[in-house]
C-alpha cells in the first residue's frame, strides 16, 4: 500500500510543486489537505486527486486523527511549521516540513527532540539537493575532484511587485529573501562544503530593508566561514531580477552553475573540464521519494531535523540573533 500523506497548506508551492510531485510517486499519494478555509481545502484536494474519503480539512487535529494517515508535508507560513509539526508528531505522523524548519533555536531543538523521542522521521524540504547536476557536483566535491574547497558564491534574486506577501509580515514570518532563497543557499553550501570544511563558525551579514521598510530582509548579503577557513558569499534579494548563479572554487578546479537554482531542475553547469551534462528531473519529486523511502526504511531523510536546525542557527545569526 502507498503511504498516505497530507499537505498542510494550499499556497503556491503546495499547488505548483508539492502536490504534482506527490502524484509522481509510486509508493506515496496525496491523502488529505489542510487549509484555513474548508472549501479551499476541498477544492485543492479535488483538483489534485486526494484519495481520502474526507480529503479537505480546516481543523488540524481532525486531519491528524485519521488513522489511515501516515505522514504530513508542511507547506504553511514559517512560524506555523513547528506547532503543526509537533502536533503531527504527537499524533504519530512522520513530518516533511518546508524550509526554514523553524524560526527560533529552542523550537527547532524541541522539534528534533520530539521526533527522535517518538521514533518518527523528520525531514526538511530542500529540493535543490535533488537537482541532478547539483547532486553530481556534490559527489565530485566530496570525492576531491575540485581539490581542497576554498570558496562558494551563490546569487538568487527575484523582484517582487510589492510587500503584500506573508513573508514580509512579522506575525507569520521571520525572514523574507533569506527564507525564500537564502536558506536554500545556506543548505547548498553546507551540503557541498561541510564534509571537508567542517561547521560554519562565523556569519556576517549586511541587510537592506529600506525600499518597503519591511521588518524583514529585502536584500541580504551573507558571508560564512567554515572551520578550516573556507568561505561562502551569498546574495539574495526580492528587490531586483538577475541571473541565478552558484559557483564552487577549489584548489584544483571550479564549477559555475547558471539558472540551476529554482523549481525546474534545469539550467547549465560548466566546470574547469567543460560542460557538465545532467538529466533534468523534478527536484520536488526527488525529495518526496527520499522522504517516503526514509519512512519505509526506518532511516533519516537526506536532510534530517538536526541539519534543518543548523540552517536555522545560521539564518538567525545573519540577522543578529
Amino acid at each position: 500500500m502507498p503511504l498516505n500523506i497530507a499537505l498542510l497548506g494550499t499556497g503556491r508551492i503546495a499547488n505548483n510543486a508539492l502536490a504534482p510531485a506527490l502524484s509522481m510517486q509510486s509508493d506515496a499519494r496525496l491523502w488529505s489537505v489542510l487549509s484555513r478555509d474548508a472549501s479551499r481545502a476541498k477544492d485543492f484536494a479535488a483538483r489534485h486527486g486526494a484519495h481520502s474519503p474526507t480529503p479537505g480539512y480546516a481543523d488540524l487535529n481532525a486531519l491528524l486523527a485519521d488513522p489511515m494517515l501516515d505522514a504530513v508535508i508542511i507547506a504553511s507560513p514559517d512560524k506555523l511549521h513547528v506547532p503543526q509539526a509537533l502536533a503531527a508528531i504527537a499524533a504519530g505522523k512522520h513530518v516533511l516540513t518546508e524550509k526554514p524548519m523553524a524560526t527560533g533555536k529552542d523550537e527547532a531543538q524541541a522539534l528534533v527532540k520530539a521526533s527522535r523521542s517518538a521514533n518518527l522521521r523528520l525531514g526538511v524540504a530542500y529540493h535543490m539537493r535533488w537537482h541532478d547536476g547539483h547532486r553530481q557536483l556534490a559527489s565530485m566535491a566530496h570525492a576531491g575532484e575540485f581539490g581542497d574547497l576554498r570558496h562558494m558564491r551563490v546569487q538568487w534574486a527575484g523582484k517582487q511587485p510589492d510587500d503584500s506577501t506573508w513573508r514580509a509580515r512579522e506575525d507569520v514570518g521571520k525572514w523574507w529573501a533569506l527564507a525564500g532563497m537564502g536558506t536554500h543557499c545556506v543548505d547548498q553550501a553546507s551540503w557541498i562544503m561541510g564534509p571537508s570544511c567542517g561547521e560554519v563558525v562565523d556569519v556576517r551579514c549586511v541587510i537592506n530593508n529600506s525600499v518597503w521598510n519591511s521588518p524583514h530582509d529585502e536584500t541580504a548579503v551573507v558571508a560564512l566561514r567554515f572551520e578550516n577557513g573556507s568561505t561562502v558569499e551569498i546574495c539574495v534579494s526580492v528587490l531586483f531580477d538577475g541571473p541565478k548563479i552558484l559557483e564552487i572554487y577549489g584548489s584544483d578546479g571550479y564549477a559555475i552553475c547558471t539558472e540551476t537554482l529554482g523549481a525546474e531542475g534545469a539550467g547549465d553547469i560548466v566546470t574547469n573540464k567543460g560542460k557538465l551534462p545532467f538529466t533534468v528531473t523534478n527536484p520536488f519529486a526527488g525529495e518526496i521519494a527520499d522522504f517516503a523511502a526514509a519512512i519505509r526504511e526506518g532511516r533519516d531523510p537526506e536532510v534530517c531535523g538536526e541539519e534543518g536546525a543548523r540552517n536555522v542557527d545560521i539564518l538567525l545569526a545573519a540577522i543578529g540573533e
